[in-house]
């Protein structure tokens, strides 16, 4: 007897086979959150409906119908998950809403889902963003309130403490939230691949943003030129992304995959289409993806979406097309392509010499402490923030922060100043110690000049407000 039956015709063999359920090669969890109580405004960009069709499109194309993709809820961030990453002015409730911490929840859960081994990788799409929110949080800025994905990390290390994370951000806009974040932290390799800065808020994202003294290269920037296309993003990827994560062997990559790159977004000037976005993600391969920006609510984000869910479930993306798409239209121009090869090879040269940079000369300080500031300007609730950064610089851990912040709002003549110590989890037991005696100098010294004093201490998994 024949494999195929007795009685079966290859007809009939042929339907049988294309009836059964197809299996992806890895298996994925989706966790969606559409953030139906919060938005900016009915208009606003950001607002539930950037979700919506992208779940519509997920159902419509059969994507869970098949074998090993499944679909968890989102939990909800605790307020000490989000004040291990936030000094959150004046407190977290001031900051976040109900919907920011389900947000926040969603990419823990990817992140749960991943490490305890219940699915290969998860993609949380889910709203509100997240990468444009500080360590300090004075209000909203770049559609952001708090890091879903920085509150992320630090649950992860909660546990993991010494597990190397990469993150590489593909949203249009500089991801300087995270960037800022995790700036003096060794084993956090961020790299951001926006438009150019110069052209886009938030206006920053250079090749000579680079880490802190303690952290040296492991902040990359490509800033891209407006009309960059597939092949100049590829071009990145290939040359640049994927040899420098070889070299710095994460435990867990972690693609921050904002969508406003698309040919199509309203808010920006780049030329990646669906399939472009699906390549890089089966190329990346990350083990979590967590949405980030992306304005093109009908034309543009449901087809990157379904691409980018096939491609982590390890199945076949090449016939997702957004309806008008073609390929002449989106073809970058000779300038461009050579000004992304200038700027690959400058940080390619970079990361080969990073381990004989002289620290002290590149970053200007001598002693023990470097100290920058930084303007930080929230577009969204039009707050005006001046920062002062002083990092203690240790050969033996990533040391302690120093923060004072003066915030300005533009409505009114308020004014907030905070001053902090923020204390990371793998200080040595002298910088924790000498942190904390500092703390208590200035708590008693300094609590008449400033509103509101903030100790954040993740080696001890404490965080006080005075």
């Amino acid at each position: 007897m024949s494999a195929t039956g007795k009685n079966e015709t290859p007809a009939k063999r042929e339907r049988q086979l294309s009836s059964r359920k197809p299996t992806a090669r890895n298996s994925l969890g989706l966790i969606f959150f559409p953030a139906f109580d919060w938005a900016i405004s009915p208009t606003h960009p950001e607002r539930e409906e950037r979700l919506l069709y992208t779940r519509d499109q997920v159902f419509e194309e059969g994507l869970m119908d098949i074998e090993n993709i499944y679909e968890f809820n989102p939990g909800r961030a605790g307020k000490k998950d989000v004040q291990r990453v936030h000094i959150c002015v004046p407190d977290v409730e001031d900051v976040a809403t109900d919907s920011h911490l389900i947000s926040a929840g969603g990419a823990i859960r990817a992140a749960e889902l991943v490490l305890e081994k219940k699915v290969d990788k998860a993609f949380a799409i889910v709203r509100p963003p997240g990468h444009h929110a500080f360590r300090v949080v004075h209000g909203t800025r770049g559609f952001c309130n708090i890091n879903n994905e920085a509150i992320m990390v630090e649950r992860i290390r909660a546990t993991h403490p010494k597990m190397k994370i990469a993150f590489v951000d593909t949203d249009a806009h500089h991801a300087d939230g995270t960037q800022e974040i995790f700036y003096h932290d060794p084993n956090i390799l961020h790299i951001s691949l926006h438009q150019d800065g110069r052209t886009l808020f938030p206006g920053s994202g250079f090749t000579d943003e680079l880490g802190g003294p303690g952290a040296f290269a492991r902040t990359l920037n490509i800033p891209l030129p407006p009309g960059t296309s597939d092949e100049g993003l590829h071009y990145v990827l290939d040359n640049l992304v994927l040899p420098v994560l070889e070299d710095f062997k994460p435990e867990l990559v972690i693609n921050a995959a904002g969508q406003d790159n698309h040919y199509s977004d309203p808010l920006t000037n780049m030329q990646i289409s669906a399939q472009g976005y699906a390549e890089l993600n089966a190329k990346l391969n990350p083990d979590i993806a967590i949405l980030q920006g992306g304005y093109s609510i009908e034309s543009a984000l449901p087809y990157i979406n379904v691409g980018l869910i096939l491609a982590m479930a390890g199945l076949d993306y090449s016939y997702i097309h957004e309806p008008d798409y073609n390929p002449a239209d989106l073809k970058q121009s000779p300038a461009i392509t050579e000004t992304i090869k200038k700027t690959v090879e400058e940080l390619q040269q970079l990361w080969q010499k990073r381990s004989r940079v002289d620290l002290e000369e590149f970053y200007d300080f001598t002693g023990r402490f470097s100290t920058r500031e930084k303007r930080i300007y929230y577009d969204t609730d039009g707050i005006s923030e001046l920062q002062q950064e002083t990092v203690k610089v240790c050969p033996d851990c990533p040391g302690y922060l120093i923060i004072s912040s003066t915030a300005q709002h533009s409505s009114s003549f308020r004014q907030n100043r905070i001053l902090a110590v923020s204390i990371p989890r793998l200080t040595c037991d002298r910088c924790h110690e000498e942190a904390r005696v500092f703390f208590a100098e200035i708590e008693e010294k300094e609590k008449e000049r400033f509103d509101y004093i903030y100790l954040q201490d993740l080696k001890d998994d404490t965080y006080f407000r005075y």
